[in-house]
């Protein structure tokens, strides 16, 4: 009897937050950027957009490509590609883009390979340091922006000067079921993060489309804090931000701003990734946020041991039977509007057939957060 009420009770707080995050996705208004006369008139600002980026020789010309393609006047904006000690052709593969408005800076004129632990802040920082912009955007160099990425978030910073703009990331299309699988949990953080930050419950972005003031960046001292942390570029900093300006953090939902990347090509890949995003989870402070994360993992441990009893107790069974399709029909209801977004509803038939894996990379991903290491880019972090 315990173990039911237990069920249901996390069953219930879990689908009430589901469900509150689809209300304030519905609340959160698509951006309409003003006629390209009205925007013409108004006075731009100037934009830097920062690109830290290691071992990218496959992807950066491509990403650099779509930035020179963007509608907004090249006068107004710059492009900073930070190499971190790239091994590969990045470097060059830049530096034949360079003049005009696109530099390249390298990591290794200011600082030792090996000397700290975060290396894409410390990226970030430099650039900045070497910036022109008012206003920093910042992308990965394994992403394609769209050709109206900064002309909507100059037009959005223009008509509601924030501190912060975070915006959606998208993943391309893949066929296989990898692909598919992250397509589906990035479009369910993806709508998480839209929500959580129009309602101003707690915060969640991607550092592959962001934007920020420069003068605020300094304002609160950068990185300065939690740059000993290996992730974070993102969520760390835009948690300082909203310290400071809790109403000044936006999110800026556009189809014309969906920046796209691709899916990680190995399951191991994909596990690397999703632990640096989990290693920063013991670093929140917001405790909106922790609480929010404490129950999703306990719901989905949760979930797992019933699993596991149920081979033994047949109530435990009937239990299990319940809460499964349960999970699936509450979250199905939270992401058929972000779909519709993303242009994505085709994959929700393969959402169900998603929820065993779920459920596992969910508990795994955050425990070896904590507790584990992970390779990216080629380093061991902790």
């Amino acid at each position: 009897m315990i173990l039911i009420i237990l069920s249901i009770l996390l069953f219930i707080a879990y689908a009430g937050l589901i469900i509150f995050y689809r209300q304030n996705w519905l609340k959160c208004k698509e951006y309409k950027k003003p006629g390209n006369s009205e925007f013409n008139n108004k006075p731009q600002v100037f934009i830097t957009v920062i690109i830290p980026s290691r071992n990218e020789e496959k992807e950066i010309g491509a990403c650099l490509d779509s930035m020179k393609a963007q509608t907004y006047p090249t006068h107004f904006y710059e492009v900073i590609v930070a190499d971190d000690f790239s091994t590969d052709h990045t470097a060059k593969i830049v530096e034949s883009f360079s003049g005009g408005n696109i530099k390249c800076i390298a990591l290794k004129d200011f600082i030792e390979n090996g000397s700290i632990n975060s290396y894409k802040k410390k990226a970030i920082e430099i650039a900045i340091g070497e910036a022109k912009g008012d206003l920093v955007v910042t992308t990965d160099a394994d992403c394609i922006v769209p050709p109206l990425w900064l002309e909507t978030i100059a037009s959005f910073y223009n008509e509601h000067k924030p501190a912060f703009i975070c915006a959606p990331v998208g993943f391309t299309s893949g066929n296989s079921f990898l692909a598919i699988f992250q397509s589906l949990d990035f479009m369910t953080l993806q709508g998480i993060t839209g929500a959580s930050v129009n309602n101003n419950f707690h915060s969640m972005c991607n550092g592959a489309n962001l934007a920020y003031e420069k003068k605020v960046f300094h304002e609160v001292g950068g990185f300065m804090g939690v740059d000993d942390i290996a992730s974070g570029d993102d969520m760390l900093l835009m948690h300082k931000i909203a310290t400071v300006h809790p109403t000044r953090v936006l999110y800026l939902k556009s189809p014309d701003v969906i920046v796209l990347t691709e899916p990680m090509s190995t399951v191991k890949d994909f596990l690397n990734q999703r632990i640096r995003w989990a290693s920063k989870s013991t670093s929140y402070t917001d405790k909106k946020m922790v609480s929010v994360l404490a129950l999703v993992y306990i719901f989905n441990v949760w979930l797992l041991l019933l699993g596991i009893l149920s081979i033994f107790h047949h109530s435990v069974l009937c239990m299990f039977i319940f809460m499964i399709p349960g999970k699936i029909i509450v979250e199905l209801f939270f992401l058929f509007p972000v779909a519709s977004f993303f242009n994505n509803e085709k994959l929700l038939w393969w959402f169900p057939l998603a929820q065993p894996f779920h459920i596992l990379y969910i508990i795994i991903a955050g425990w070896l957060g904590k507790f584990g290491t992970y390779q990216w880019k080629g380093r061991i972090v902790k």
